[in-house]
């Protein structure tokens, strides 16, 4: 992996996919554990669907194996991360999206919508999050992939949606296989497309901010103080969430 090369990627298109990256493993393991926990949330509220119809956002569990150190602490995708914004870096958010059967196109949209500046929400200014995704599921295209509109970021907000919809700006369907790390520019617009399988689409994600930014956007776990505890200075000092006692 040439760093330098996906942080220009992350610059002018607003994403990059390293592929075959973390240990196929652990995603695995990952998924076994999660599952049971998806199919009660489902089971018990899949009549309310919270991000639109059929899809579901849910908090993911720090208890291993849904957690794993490589989730959060991968040196490279480190590396991309700090390159593009800073290396005061925190990660913030650990979370599950998962369209169903059922579930349409997503209007195009940018994610944390709320600007910096409100008084200037044009305003072009460096990137202080990016989102960092995999597949807990090989994510092909009939599983409901997400589309991105590569430079959108790098636009006034109401013309990067024109050249959406007039079709100057060609869509990019950004296929995972296990394994694949999507790195991505929360501003870039994107929308999520229709899951045409039985297999719940889980796209796991990590939020990473510049240290002095903080919203409440989304729901977060709490981290276990023995899984806390086991985390080594540099890497306790990588997390900003919760301790559960």
């Amino acid at each position: 992996m040439n760093a330098n090369q996906e942080i220009l990627k992350i610059q002018e298109n607003g994403y990059c996919v390293l592929r075959a990256h973390l240990p196929k493993g652990a995603i695995h393991a990952c998924r076994d554990a999660f599952w049971p926990i998806l199919l009660t949330h489902l089971n018990n509220h899949g009549h309310e669907p919270n991000r639109g119809a059929q899809r579901h956002f849910l908090p993911m569990p720090f208890e291993p194996p849904c957690f794993a150190p490589e989730f959060f602490f991968d040196k490279e995708v480190l590396t991309v991360v700090r390159g593009a914004m800073d290396g005061r870096i925190v990660a913030d958010q650990w979370g599950c999206d998962i369209p169903l059967r059922g579930s349409e196109h997503q209007g195009f949209h940018v994610d944390y919508q709320r600007p910096l500046f409100e008084e200037v929400p044009d305003l072009s200014l460096p990137p202080y999050m990016l989102v960092v995704s995999f597949g807990l599921v090989p994510i092909t295209a009939a599983h409901g992939p997400i589309e991105i509109a590569p430079g959108t970021h790098r636009m006034p907000r109401e013309a990067a949606i024109r050249s959406v919809e007039s079709g100057e700006k060609e869509l990019c369907s950004v296929l995972l296989d296990i394994g694949d790390v999507l790195i991505r520019h929360p501003w870039t617009l994107h929308r999520g497309t229709p899951n045409e399988t039985d297999t719940p689409r889980a796209l796991a994600t990590v939020r990473y901010v510049r240290r002095w930014y903080a919203d409440l956007s989304r729901e977060v776990n709490a981290i276990p103080s023995a899984i806390w505890e086991s985390l080594t200075q540099e890497q306790k000092a990588l997390m900003r969430f919760p301790i559960k006692n």
